[in-house]
């Protein structure tokens, strides 16, 4: 193979979903970029490929990026993996892609799964134009705080969560949005026990609390974007919270913004 960086996107779950073209690249490339060696190492023996790997993650990316450009510029050809699914979603690499390109050294992509795209094509909601939001701050005051910063988005929202967050996200989105928001909650797709949840985001916090299964694996959240009347409360909300946070304690502010716009108190204040 020519010098060329190929991006290449792996299962998320059933292996049967890995490409020909890119099980043909994995084959054919000088060595492989991963983010864990050991999980692409057992992915790589499942397909009988026996290729050199080099670790990239998010610990060493700009340290490994100017050697892997020397590699791609002695002749080599490369490819970049994450665990699971299209790399750069919410994984490393951009670092290096952006140097490759930068060096005029090709960057390919050889496209397959991809998690956020899976979910929202079994969602049915909006999806002419959506926004990826990836994952949620771990610290629930942070995490507050972003969901009331998207709370008036009109686009579709998608969200990446992990099992030991996922009652905490979905509780902080039903105070932030509503209770009554639509949201789709996505589980393990394409592996055995996949489940796609649809209903109101106060529905989908009581499935979840009432079933330990649903606390289990990796997910994605869909969330409604904010109507038209939604987004009117809500400008109107902060309009008011900014000009009273400058004389009352930012609680008191949201409390009495919330109370004359109609707006949720969390979409004002995440604290």
């Amino acid at each position: 193979m020519p010098a060329t960086l190929h991006v290449v996107a792996t299962p998320i779950g059933h292996l049967g979903d890995l490409s020909p073209r890119a099980l043909e690249t994995l084959r054919g490339v000088d060595a492989i970029c991963a983010e864990d060696t050991r999980h692409t190492r057992q992915l790589l023996a499942h397909f009988g490929v026996e290729r050199p790997l080099v670790a990239l993650h998010q610990h060493n990316e700009e340290a490994q990026v100017a050697q892997l450009v020397e590699r791609l510029r002695a002749g080599q050809s490369l490819a970049l993996v994450s665990d699971a699914g299209t790399p750069l979603v919410s994984d490393p690499g951009y670092r290096l892609v952006r140097a490759v390109r930068a060096a005029g050294i090709p960057v390919s992509p050889v496209p397959g799964a991809c998690a956020a795209i899976a979910a929202l094509s079994v969602a049915g909601l909006a999806s002419d134009r959506f926004a990826f939001e990836g994952f949620l701050p771990a610290k629930a005051g942070a995490r507050r705080e972003r969901l009331a910063r998207l709370a008036a988005e009109p686009r579709t929202l998608i969200f990446y969560e992990s099992a030991h967050r996922i009652e905490a996200s979905l509780a902080d989105m039903a105070a932030a949005f509503g209770d009554d928001r639509h949201a789709v909650l996505a589980r393990e797709l394409t592996k055995l026990f996949e489940t796609v949840l649809d209903g109101a985001l106060g529905e989908l916090c009581q499935r979840v609390a009432e079933d330990p299964n649903q606390r289990k694996g990796e997910f994605v959240l869909i969330v409604d974007g904010a109507g038209e009347d939604a987004d009117a409360r809500i400008v109107e909300g902060r309009r008011l919270y900014a000009k009273l946070a400058d004389h009352l304690p930012p609680s008191t502010a949201a409390k009495l913004a919330a109370e004359l716009s109609g707006a949720p108190r969390k979409a004002l204040y995440g604290g």
